[in-house]
């Protein structure tokens, strides 16, 4: 992949941040809410444009994504079928009203997300953000069963809004509101490579055995904010047959894993299982705001039909410009076959980076896919990695509970040479901080 003036790599014109990115931070501090967005004198760049796994800021430096934008980028920046389909659909129609009047797009979108997703997942909700998909799955649970609380695991990231802060499984975003935030969720220690599927079901077993008002499991198959904790193998098919004999609703977060981000359109697969409600987001458009909850008909069911007015709704439900960049954005990981590609290369991006742990900084390399997460002993190093990174020409994302985690997640179509150049620097970067 090439930006427009046709380089490949990283392309450093200025000092990182830049003259203008230096000049839009003073402007940016001044009216934007405090808080949003982490503001220093090394960091960060504003960026100007993208494509492919090429980020160019208002400087005209350019870097290497290694960081898919959050995990949305999959079929790459500004992908050039997604930006036709979302030009088309846009001097025909931009907005429609989703649960009144709908549109042809919406219902074509809903069809083929039953088709891609695992099992006999058919019925969908869609939504604009993560959160809201995480907010409906448990609103469904809730109606489904008759049950109101919830099992969900430490280090999960399932949104900020009052709704998902009850679920949330990292404090540090949930204890300034505690005061509105109820106690409704039982949590468990997620497994990680020190635990067994055994192990980890059995808990699960014993916090159901406890509480018989559970509605629900909820649990990302890989945790990405949490920093990528993969869990043992057979964890997530012990947790199907435990919801089942127990009568308790399965409900998986692939917003971070899904479409084609592990080498499967959905986590689960790896695994052969199916859950009751699974929610997606990010990656499903290609940066257009859009997610969906989709669930078993028998589950989602459990709505009550519209009488004229909708229990749940949204004004952009359904927008038809996020709709149509969904549709194509689905047709391009079919495309370029980018599922296969991922599975082919899984091995050489776990070999290049599972040689880091030779750094003192290190302490674990874990991941699937095109997904990895590098731990390191503090959440300052892993800072430092991020910032002196950025100043060598990768974009890194730091994550984890307490932040001592980087994670690499390239969009699937950054190209061979692109990423070996952006994890050559990666290495750079940690070994000069190290010494």
């Amino acid at each position: 992949m090439v930006d427009e003036e046709g380089h490949r790599f990283e392309l450093l014109l200025t000092a990182v941040p830049g003259p203008r990115s230096r000049e839009l931070r003073t402007t940016l501090a001044t009216y934007e809410a405090r808080g949003v967005t982490y503001l220093a004198d090394d960091y960060p760049v504003f960026w100007e444009s993208a494509h492919g796994a090429l980020v160019t800021d208002v400087d005209g430096n350019q870097f290497i994504d290694l960081t898919s934008a959050f995990g949305v980028a999959n079929v790459g920046h500004t992908n050039e079928y997604v930006a036709a389909a979302i030009g088309d659909q846009a001097v025909r129609l931009i907005h429609g009203m989703g649960d009144v009047h709908p549109t042809e797009v919406k219902t074509e979108l809903l069809q083929t997300l039953a088709e891609i997703t695992p099992g006999d997942l058919q019925k969908t909700y869609l939504t604009t953000s993560g959160a809201e998909a995480v907010e409906f799955a448990l609103k469904t649970a809730v109606l489904a069963t008759g049950k109101s609380r919830f099992l969900a695991y430490h280090g999960g990231y399932h949104g900020l809004t009052l709704g998902t802060l009850e679920v949330i499984g990292i404090p540090k975003f949930r204890e300034p509101f505690a005061s509105l935030v109820g106690e409704r969720t039982t949590w468990l220690a997620f497994p990680g490579a020190e635990t067994t599927a055994d192990a980890a079901v059995a808990d699960a077993r014993a916090a159901l055995e406890r509480d018989s008002q559970i509605a629900a499991i909820l649990v990302e198959p890989i945790q990405g904010r949490g920093g990528v904790i993969v869990p043992p193998k057979g964890f997530l098919r012990g947790l199907r047959a435990l919801c089942d004999e127990r009568g308790v609703l399965l409900i998986l977060d692939e917003i971070y894993t899904g479409f084609g981000r592990t080498g499967t359109m959905f986590a689960c697969e790896h695994e052969g299982i199916v859950p009751d409600i699974l929610c997606m987001g990010k990656a499903i458009a290609g940066g257009v705001p859009l997610s969906a909850t989709i669930g078993r008909a028998s589950v989602m069911d459990a709505w009550a039909l519209n009488d004229g007015e909708a229990l749940q709704t949204s004004t952009y439900l359904g927008n038809p410009l996020a709709c149509a960049a969904a549709l194509a954005n689905i047709g391009e990981l079919q495309r370029l076959d980018l599922l296969a590609h991922v599975v082919r290369r899984e091995a050489w991006i776990a070999e290049r980076l599972k040689r880091f742990v030779v750094y003192d900084d290190i302490v674990a390399v874990r991941g699937v896919g095109y997904l990895w997460g590098l731990e390191f002993r503090t959440a300052a190093k892993a800072n430092r990695v991020v910032v002196d990174g950025l100043a060598k020409g990768i974009i890194l994302l730091q994550s984890g509970p307490t932040g001592t985690s980087v994670t690499i997640a390239p969009p699937l179509v950054i190209d061979d040479d692109q990423l070996a150049r952006g994890l050559d620097l990666l290495e750079t970067t940690i070994r000069e901080s190290t010494a």
